[in-house]
């Protein structure tokens, strides 16, 4: 049985002037150790919720795996803090190359990845994927009213993968790339293809969140929050379209704006279509 999300504790809190004790709602931390073919790969710091979501989808997005008929099986061991995977193949042996800082290219443009590893999963959006003006608002909205353990806490980041419609599977964690990594696990485990999706994010669109969509394979992002300058050069050559600030009945679009329609129907507008 997986743990608590979230622990109470009782606090000194400040209010108008004066000093209580209370109890307060306090997101859970915990490390988890994951071994591959037998030898230790990563530990991954998260909330304990959905571990084998996250741990596929960490090996797909690092490229150690491809499909989900690549792993052989996956045993969680909750109570230690390990994952253990085996793997259908072998894996490869120097693993120092994940985390070497680099600048990669790719099709005469510069893409600005900070590791190797990004420079080689990250990929080119085939997306298909297009929504209204008021889907944006709608989806970012019930993603909002589905997160209880933010409600609750206020200590996750949120994420999930729609259709237009509907949201078909949100996450919470502590880090925003472990929530990326248990949709993108979930997916995979669950055959959903994602070139006609969307993923709907509660954080910052920085670089890192963009590589990880290309690597998931979104083309269309939609942010609460502001986006970097680094993470919109990555959007444009990555033909991903980032969208933030998405607050009330507003919003801005960054790159690719041609994916954002402004009816019902689903025709491109023609003030959107320059890019």
């Amino acid at each position: 049985m997986e743990q608590h999300i979230s622990v109470k504790k009782t606090i000194t809190a400040y209010r108008d002037g004066e000093f209580y004790r209370e109890e307060d709602n306090i997101v859970s931390e915990v490390p988890l150790t994951i071994f591959v073919n037998k030898k230790e790969f990563a530990t991954m710091v998260c909330s304990p919720l959905h571990y084998k979501e996250m741990v596929v989808g960490f090996l797909a997005s690092e490229g150690v795996i491809l499909f989900k008929s690549d792993i052989h099986s996956i045993e969680i061991d909750e109570d230690k803090g390990f994952a253990y995977v085996q793997l259908n193949k072998k894996l490869q042996k120097d693993h120092s190359f994940y985390s070497k800082r680099v600048i990669g290219s790719c099709c005469g443009k510069s893409r600005q990845f900070y590791f190797q590893n990004d420079s080689v999963t990250a990929k080119i959006s085939m997306s298909t994927a297009s929504v209204t003006a008021e889907q944006c608002l709608h989806l970012m909205g019930q993603m909002q009213r589905n997160s209880h353990v933010f409600k609750k806490t206020g200590g996750v980041h949120n994420a999930a993968i729609c259709t237009p419609h509907h949201i078909i599977v949100d996450r919470a964690d502590i880090g925003r790339h472990n929530a990326l990594d248990k949709l993108y696990g979930h997916c995979l485990l669950n055959n959903i293809s994602v070139k006609d999706k969307i993923l709907v994010f509660s954080g910052r669109l920085s670089s890192e969140v963009l590589t990880k969509s290309s690597k998931i394979g979104i083309g269309l992002v939609l942010s609460k929050s502001a986006p970097t300058d680094l993470a919109i050069k990555l959007a444009e050559d990555l033909n991903i379209t980032a969208v933030g600030f998405i607050r009330g009945s507003s919003f801005n679009v960054y790159s690719h704006s041609y994916r954002i329609t402004q009816n019902k129907k689903g025709e491109i507008s023609n003030e959107f279509m320059q890019h």
